[in-house]
């Protein structure tokens, strides 16, 4: 299945290819150079992290694996609070006592819960005008409430045992309750907490980008723990590589699906600007939250309801499982769809 799927994403990285060759006729050899593009701002975000991500486990394993070890919970799942390619996977690998939990941490639950928490929810509240954020933050309410649904698929695709799987979860589904809860009541401090968490995480990839790059142009080692760049950039390279086939699929899955997909918009209450954003949202997150200004309520709430798992499932993220762990990459996208549907199914049924 994994095979097969990196087989189609081959083709499209032909089409886009050939397309770009032939002067970019059917615009899918544009899509072909978006891929590639977006290794720039992709390096930005993850190279500085993984750089220092065995430092930061180190760290974190004094504070983290005491309190997770008392409820027997792998410390790997702490790693989920990072994005899966901002560090989460890195991390959650790091501190994990078992490999397969720390699989599931830092491919599954890093790219639901991390990327909501480091860049969904402190993106979308900067980006979204003020009289459209109650809309946004409803369906990430939503969103949250469906995104055990997506971890439980995910974790028994992976192979894990049910009972695994929902032990394993446990400080996902708390922290989620938490910012529910925070989302819900103290709307404002919340999203002050989280924008604050990612300029941290910001901060501290741009230190370890900072030093990573010295370390390779001078040659000379200031701290021989950290991870070489280079070994950081062939991750971000892999993403990139997978991005050039993504794209153009999912260009052209979007011109096949148009029916359907206006089918679907009509009987939900979307408006054409709102299912876009859907489709564009499963690439990458930013643009998506851009369009909400041209989204009608119900657009936004179920966007927003999307974004929580489905955010880059056939962009960014399932180049990162490609290149990291490509025999997850079915676990990956059940995970992922499966807790985008429960999500806008919540948002569709709270809506009403």
């Amino acid at each position: 299945m994994n095979e097969g799927i990196m087989f189609v994403i081959g083709c499209g990285a032909l089409i886009g290819g050939i397309d770009r060759i032939l002067g970019n006729r059917l615009g899918l050899g544009q899509k072909f150079e978006e891929g590639f593009q977006l290794m720039g701002a992709t390096a930005l975000s993850m190279a500085g992290i993984i750089c220092l991500a065995p430092v930061l486990a180190g760290l974190l394993s004094y504070l983290i694996t005491p309190v997770f070890s008392l409820a027997g919970i792998d410390p790997a799942m702490s790693g989920c609070i990072l994005a899966i390619d901002m560090g989460g996977y890195q991390l959650s690998m790091g501190l994990a006592h078992e490999m397969s939990i720390g699989a599931f941490s830092g491919i599954i639950a890093s790219s639901m819960a991390g990327c909501t928490l480091v860049f969904t929810i402190p993106v979308g509240m900067k980006v979204i005008a003020e009289h459209d954020r109650s809309d946004f933050l409803k369906g990430i309410s939503a969103g949250l409430i469906g995104m055990p649904v997506g971890l439980l698929i995910g974790g028994l695709v992976q192979g894990l045992s049910f009972l695994t799987v929902l032990h394993q979860s446990l400080p996902v589904i708390v922290l989620s309750i938490i910012l529910l809860y925070g989302l819900l009541r103290h709307t404002e401090k919340t999203v002050s907490v989280f924008s604050a968490f990612a300029s941290f995480v910001q901060a501290v990839a741009t230190v370890g980008l900072t030093i990573g790059a010295f370390q390779y142009i001078t040659g000379i080692i200031l701290f021989p723990s950290i991870a070489p760049l280079t070994q950081a950039m062939e991750t971000v390279a892999s993403i990139a590589i997978v991005m050039l086939g993504s794209l153009p699929l999912a260009e052209l899955f979007r011109r096949v699906l148009h029916r359907p997909l206006a089918w679907f918009g009509k009987h939900t209450g979307m408006n054409d600007a709102a299912v876009t954003g859907m489709i564009v949202g499963s690439i990458t997150v930013m643009p998506s939250v851009v369009m909400m200004k041209d989204m009608n309520p119900k657009g936004r709430i179920m966007t927003g309801a999307f974004l929580v798992c489905g955010a880059a499932v056939i962009g960014a993220h399932l180049g990162f499982a490609a290149g990291t762990q490509p025999q997850l990459i079915t676990a990956l996208l059940s995970g992922k769809l499966a807790g985008a549907l429960a999500g806008m199914s919540i948002a569709l049924l709270l809506s009403r």
